[in-house]
């Protein structure tokens, strides 16, 4: 483990000064700073450079070098603070790791920044779990789960199960995830050297050229076009935990270039319908996440499904939906609203899109059945009805989203209600 220093950094006559900033360089970079080698040795050379004296030159120099975009500086100060100036940051940190502090008669959560910064220098640093010792008396099992690998087993665990370390891992495991679309075919063509279609038209125009004589068929392929994705995430309070990995991979999908859909709107919905598109913009996942956060106040709090989704037909469906748009809509569908009126809502939605595909963390359950007033009302409208409680569901969805044919559980949970 690296020795931080506390109130006074240490002097590089000691030999010390590079093999911290080594180590510092590499907590950024657990932290998602892309620090390579030569970062490093440019750091070390800066310094030397620009001398030792003063801490906010020292500072400032590692800022300049280390960070490369605007978005990084947060994560770099909350390293910097840990590992340069707290001397007692390693309690620090392993509270950061908690879920919440409990201050008083208050709560802490803390910021995404200040995570990324404990899980970072903490990374390795714990010591490993003690060996597990059986009685020699009794008989010893072979657990089949034990061979699994962990990633594996991680693509397999609900989000809600996860610690802070599966979380992270989680996190970088969806960010590398992608969600694969066909290209539409529209009405219109262009002119192609290997189209299927003849182009009777230019046939006709070069043939003109030539006295009437056609000498060759013109040919046209059809237009195709990426199309748009809308998401509509829960975020209430029973689902606080699986929407906010949703956000993750959606994160992820929408700052993708180069692998389909034209755009990636993002909605959020608890008691109020909130826009947050312009925020998952973002380069940073965490800055993306936090302003969202900021921007949904219903965060964790109540569900009102058809209210919300009669505002976002009323005031976004013309927007975002035209032209072949797929709609992802993530929630458990428990809802206290008038079942009539959330019927009709889901019914309009799924009227105005292509295709509409309902993810229900509920689904994780063996012996889960449509009982809730809110799922039988949603069910029959939907086209495709998929779990979305671990990294293994969200790979299945891009397979789902290729295949047209795709209704997931939802004929079978049908043939539940009509018998």
């Amino acid at each position: 483990m690296p020795t931080p220093v506390s109130s006074d950094l240490t002097p590089p006559e000691d030999g010390k000064l590079a093999h911290n900033i080594a180590h510092f360089a590499r907590a950024l970079r657990k932290a998602g700073l892309p620090i390579g080698p030569g970062r490093v040795l440019d750091a070390i050379r800066a310094v030397e450079i620009t001398g030792f004296d003063r801490r906010e030159d020292f500072y400032h120099t590692l800022q300049a070098v280390l960070v490369s975009r605007p978005e990084e500086r947060i994560v770099f100060a909350q390293v910097f603070r840990l590992f340069w100036r707290d001397p007692r940051y390693l309690e620090h940190m392993m509270t950061l790791l908690l879920p919440q502090v409990q201050g008083g008669q208050e709560e802490r959560v803390a910021e995404a920044a200040e995570r990324r910064a404990a899980e970072a220098l903490l990374d390795g640093q714990l010591p490993p779990p003690p060996p597990q010792t059986s009685d020699p008396g009794e008989d010893i099992t072979i657990d089949a789960t034990a061979t699994m690998s962990a990633d594996e087993r991680l693509r397999t665990l609900d989000f809600e199960q996860m610690s802070a370390a599966e979380t992270a891992e989680a996190q970088r495991m969806l960010a590398r995830l992608s969600l694969p679309v066909r290209p539409l075919v529209t009405r219109r063509s262009r002119g192609s050297t290997v189209g299927p279609m003849i182009d009777a038209r230019r046939t006709l125009r070069d043939a003109l050229r030539h006295g009437g004589e056609i000498r060759t068929l013109s040919r046209k392929a059809p237009v195709t076009r990426w199309p748009n994705l809308i998401v509509i995430c829960d975020i209430s309070g029973s689902m606080a935990d699986y929407s906010r990995m949703v956000l993750h991979f959606v994160h992820a999908v929408a700052n993708r270039r180069g692998q389909g859909w034209a755009r990636v709107h993002a909605f959020t919905f608890g008691t109020r319908l909130t826009n947050i598109t312009r925020h998952l913009q973002a380069r940073d996942v965490d800055a993306a996440l936090k302003a969202a956060g900021q921007e949904a106040q219903d965060w964790s709090g109540g569900t009102r499904i058809g209210t919300c989704l009669q505002r976002f037909n009323q005031d976004w469906s013309r927007r975002v939906l035209g032209q072949g748009a797929v709609v992802l809509l993530i929630t458990d569908g428990l809802d206290r609203d008038d079942a009539g009126v959330l019927s009709a809502q889901v019914e309009r939605l799924h009227l105005s899109c292509r295709r509409l595909i309902w993810l229900n963390p509920l689904l994780r359950w063996t012996g889960f059945a449509p009982k809730a007033a809110g799922i039988r009302a949603m069910l029959p409208h939907v086209d495709s009805f998929r779990a979305g409680h671990s990294i293994a569901s969200l790979e299945a969805l891009g397979r789902a989203i290729s295949d047209a044919g795709d209704t997931g559980e939802k004929a079978r949970l049908l043939a539940t209600l009509q018998s």
